[in-house]
């Protein structure tokens, strides 16, 4: 029984791609999608057919070109599945490859390190100007200009360098009776002078000179810093007592007149404030010849090296009932240990720590008591003078003395007046003093 349709039967079925055989041979092997099957050879005696006659034309993949369905129509389906590419690893081994072998999909290039390099530079230096004129600007606004030096009449001339005025006062603004029972400070009202220092800065070392506070001194007529009006003169007294009488202005006036040096800038701290200051800069280290104590200072030392916190400086630059010439000590002890603090400033491990010199700044700064016309620059000369006076690129000295009067220090008028004459023109000073 044929259960084929009419017109068909197993002598004329072809072995095509999708027909079941029912015949005693087996099914002829399918042509794979992916294989393009050429003509059969042909048998013994049996000549080549026309290229391409008699066969059935089967649809294939061709040369990983893309679906073709015998037709000559290329659907590109999966184009590149049999060309060997591993799909999800393209430029791997069997990816597809460029002219000459090389990948398909370019490399990465290598990292532009002096292009790097250059924008780094670049941002590195934005910051710090950033940085450095915020700073500026930031310690500008915290100097109290509030000594105004036009007020001082008859000046002498300005010389050779700068002479700055350096007072410690014995200001108590703004302490609690805490902080003066601590510092040993009393409560005396109003401040007066407990230090007074020219220092001089050229282009031959810098001069530190001390100025005893117990200094015989005449005080002249002066304008009234608050009245503005002639007063005076007061006559003969202590250095300290112009400071007492009417502020800076007076004690700027009374040192011109006796010295004859023009007072270029005005410089002045109080006691919290060096306090603060040796605080902020995690104290000062210093070398004592001879230990002392002094229960009105508070002051209580032992000989050799020690490093001093800011209750210990005060005490230290105050004492002057420990010694025996008083004032004249006194004055080498404070000359000693600005010159220590400065050094101790200036170090790499305040200068380079920004937690140690913007507090060291903020206390030194907020302290400072300067003339209208100090700025940041000035302040700056100041302090690293100083600190060449410790270093050895300097002198420091007393006042040259001559004797006494009425328990009053006498200025030696003969090498007083060659030691002015050699800061006014900024030759290098042969005078010594006390």
């Amino acid at each position: 029984m044929n259960d084929w349709p009419d017109g068909w039967s197993d002598d004329n079925r072809s072995n095509r791609y999708g027909r079941g055989s029912a015949g005693a041979q087996p099914e002829s092997a399918r042509v794979m999608r992916q294989v393009r099957r050429g003509p059969a050879a042909p048998g013994p005696g049996q000549g080549a057919p026309p290229y391409g006659a008699g066969v059935p034309r089967q649809p294939s993949y061709v040369d990983g070109q893309g679906y073709d369905d015998g037709q000559g129509y290329d659907n590109g389906y999966d184009s590149g599945y049999s060309n060997g590419q591993v799909y999800g690893s393209p430029g791997g081994p069997g990816g597809p490859q460029g002219p000459g072998g090389a990948d398909a999909y370019p490399r990465r290039p290598a990292p532009n390190w002096r292009r790097r390099i250059k924008w780094t530079a670049i941002t590195l230096v934005t910051v710090l100007v950033v940085v450095s004129v915020g700073t500026y600007f930031w310690a500008d606004s915290k100097l109290h200009r509030d000594v105004d030096l036009s007020k001082v009449i008859d000046r002498p001339e300005t010389g050779e360098g700068t002479n700055y005025l350096i007072v410690g006062s014995d200001s108590r603004a703004g302490m609690s009776a805490e902080e003066k029972k601590k510092l040993h400070t009393g409560s005396a009202e109003g401040k007066r002078t407990d230090s007074m220092m020219i220092l001089h800065t050229g282009s031959n070392g810098s001069t530190l000179l001390s100025l005893p506070r117990d200094s015989n001194v005449t005080i002249p007529k002066f304008q009234g810093s608050e009245s503005g009006k002639i007063k005076g003169p007061l006559g003969q007294n202590k250095l300290n007592a112009a400071y007492a009488f009417d502020g800076p202005t007076l004690l700027v006036r009374t040192i011109e007149y006796n010295t004859g040096l023009h007072i270029d800038h005005y410089v002045e701290i109080g006691f919290a404030g060096f306090a603060g200051i040796v605080d902020a800069v995690g104290g000062v280290e210093m070398n004592l010849d001879q230990g002392f104590k002094d229960k009105y200072s508070g002051a209580d030392f032992k000989a050799g090296k020690q490093t001093l916190n800011g209750e210990q400086a005060l005490a230290f630059v105050r004492t002057r009932h420990a010694f025996a010439a008083s004032d004249l000590q006194r004055t080498k002890n404070q000359q000693k240990f600005l010159s220590a603090l400065a050094h101790q400033v200036a170090t790499p491990s305040t200068v380079l720590n920004p937690f140690k010199l913007y507090p060291t700044m903020g206390a030194g700064l907020d302290s400072l008591v300067v003339d209208k016309d100090m700025s940041l620059w000035d302040l700056a000369d100041m302090f690293w003078a100083m600190k060449g006076v410790t270093s050895g690129d300097g002198k420091s000295m007393n006042m040259p003395i001559s004797g006494s009067v009425g328990g009053n220090l006498v200025w030696d008028k003969a090498k007083m007046k060659t030691l002015v004459d050699e800061l006014k023109n900024d030759e290098k000073v042969t005078v010594s003093g006390n």
